[in-house]
């Protein structure tokens, strides 16, 4: 049967059951009065069938794992050969104490560390600054100065585990106390492996720890870029993150939209400064969220690595397949959290975290349940690391490749959320790229009118959130929570005190008088960086030594 015929006998045989057997039985029951609708207001049709995709050649948009576009994932064999690196995202209080969970973790079979930072020194501020008080060690580890950084990592094999690093305005500064502590332990770099999440386009978007303006920002992005080229091979230099941008209130299809566009800038950037785009786009990565619409979540990072791959080659040039594949970290999504019957946060997880793998993903961190109450326990962490380990090795799932390839209804929705992203792209290219759209305040409007038409949906019960506007209970919340200690920054001031006063301070104050002119220079800053961590100069003094020739960044307020 020809093509033309086939869809003939089709449209026909759905219109014979749509009158004789789907029409008859709406009459007598109806629906629903839920919402059928993805994220953007994208109506969900009840069936799907092949009249639903777009035409196309299934080799050209789907293809074959390991093979552009990159539809069905970036690894031939993917789970059959390697299960995704099972990340738990950690850190608090003090260096030491974020350090006995990271070897706690290790211990309960994590193949990966994620860190997580303080505010303080997210922002580029020494816990002893009167701006941060009640804030050290508070959602992540204080790290001040390589001392810090030498107690986190005390005992962990360096050279053989993969580090994550959730931070970005100093994202440098804390790369070179990383490297620096592996130069004193006589670790060569190129053995070196993780990432810096180093995305600070997202901050001005969604996030708001940015420091100075975005486009030295962006140069020192580049700066670490060409550093980690040379000197530390292995390393992941920028994790470009939607996920910030989807708890900030996004649709699927603005999270993809928006963190590829970034990406075009970071890769624009790298070209202007004089990389190559295959010497470098192979050691980027993304973030991405899991939300709890199953089949869109699935269908976007599907969309999102065909769509990454033809932007790399089509727009880019780019010649080698690991340049056009997207490789992303994914978490499960925070915001959904509710604190109302915080235990039924472990089912969201579980079922967030099954998308994510059948949407193929590198690496992945669950949440614990009772995130939305406070840091978690050892417990709920453990937990969450056990529901990872439950989809890996007693469902199936990770036996066989891209296993909902086919489906009308999955490839219907990623052919729908590349079309969007690819829209929103081209309007951010129209304004003069992401920078120019992030100081116009476009994309925060855009998120910011999606979260609103999020809320009124839950308040007006559209939208159902077991336990919140729906299914409610007098269930108390548990007891049995972390707490943060408040003799923490007491603690952490003292011994930054104590540095400050016993270091040699000439080293320190020459470290600090050559870095500002090389910023002023226009020299890459990762080296001059590097040498002040080593002589002892804080994580707020080199914030403020750059701030002295960048400036401050202030947030174009958008309504």
């Amino acid at each position: 049967m020809s093509d033309d015929s086939f869809s003939e006998a089709l449209q026909q045989a759905r219109r014979q059951w749509q009158e004789d057997v789907l029409e008859p039985l709406l009459e007598r029951y109806g629906v629903r009065k839920d919402s059928f609708a993805l994220t953007d207001g994208e109506e969900v049709e009840p069936l799907y069938d092949p009249g639903h995709q777009n035409e196309g050649d299934y080799l050209e948009d789907i293809g074959f794992p390991g093979q552009y576009p990159f539809t069905r994932g970036v690894q031939p064999t993917m789970y059959r050969g390697k299960l995704w690196t099972m990340r738990q995202y950690a850190g608090f209080g003090t260096a030491q104490q974020s350090n006995e969970r990271y070897h706690y973790l290790l211990e309960q079979g994590t193949s990966g560390l994620s860190v997580a930072f303080d505010l303080p020194t997210q922002m580029g501020y020494d816990s002893d600054s009167d701006r941060v008080r009640g804030e050290v060690g508070k959602v992540g580890v204080a790290i001040d100065s390589i001392e810090d950084m030498k107690i986190l990592l005390r005992g962990l094999p360096l050279d053989e585990i993969s580090t994550s690093m959730t931070i970005n305005s100093t994202a440098s500064i804390l790369l070179a106390f990383y490297v620096a502590v592996a130069d004193e332990r006589g670790i060569d770099r190129d053995q070196l492996r993780g990432t810096i999440q180093n995305d600070v386009l997202k901050e001005y978007i969604a996030r708001g720890t940015y420091i100075f303006p975005p486009r030295p920002s962006m140069q020192i992005i580049t700066d670490i870029f060409e550093f980690c080229q040379d000197e530390v091979p292995r390393w992941n230099t920028v994790s470009i993150s939607g996920y910030h941008i989807r708890e900030a209130g996004s649709t699927a299809v603005q999270e993809v939209g928006f963190t590829l566009a970034n990406g075009i800038a970071y890769v624009e950037r790298a070209i202007e400064a004089g990389l190559d785009v295959d010497d470098f786009a192979g050691r980027l990565s993304f973030f991405f969220n899991v939300h709890n619409n199953f089949f869109e979540e699935i269908a976007k990072f599907r969309a999102a690595r065909r769509l990454w791959a033809r932007i790399m080659k089509e727009r880019f040039g780019a010649e080698r397949e690991r340049s056009m594949r997207l490789r992303f970290h994914s978490q499960t999504a925070g915001s959904t959290l509710t604190a109302q019957q915080p235990r039924v946060n472990v089912v969201r997880v579980a079922m967030q975290a099954l998308a994510s793998v059948l949407g193929g993903t590198q690496s992945l961190h669950t949440n614990s349940w009772d995130e939305a109450l406070s840091l978690p326990t050892e417990e709920s962490a453990r937990m969450a690391l056990r529901t990872q380990q439950v989809i890996a090795h007693e469902t199936g799932v990770a036996d066989v490749v891209d296993p909902l390839a086919g489906s009308f209804a999955v490839e219907t929705l990623t052919d729908h959320i590349e079309e969007g992203a690819r829209e929103y792209i081209s309007r951010i290219d129209d304004m003069g790229g992401a920078v120019a759209g992030i100081e116009a305040g476009f994309q925060q409007s855009e998120i910011q009118e999606a979260a609103y038409q999020t809320q009124l949906a839950q308040e007006a019960g559209e939208q159902v959130i077991v336990g919140v506007n729906r299914f409610h209970s007098d269930e108390e919340p548990p007891v049995d929570l972390h707490r943060a200690d408040d003799d923490v920054e007491k603690g952490q001031v003292e011994r930054l005190r104590q540095l400050k006063s016993s270091r040699n301070q000439e080293p320190v104050a020459d470290a600090r008088r050559r870095l500002l002119k090389a910023a002023r220079n226009g020299e890459n800053l990762m080296p001059w960086i590097v040498d002040a961590v080593k002589k002892k100069v804080t994580l707020g003094e080199i914030s403020d030594t750059l701030r002295e020739e960048f400036g401050e960044y202030v947030e174009n307020v958008v309504f």
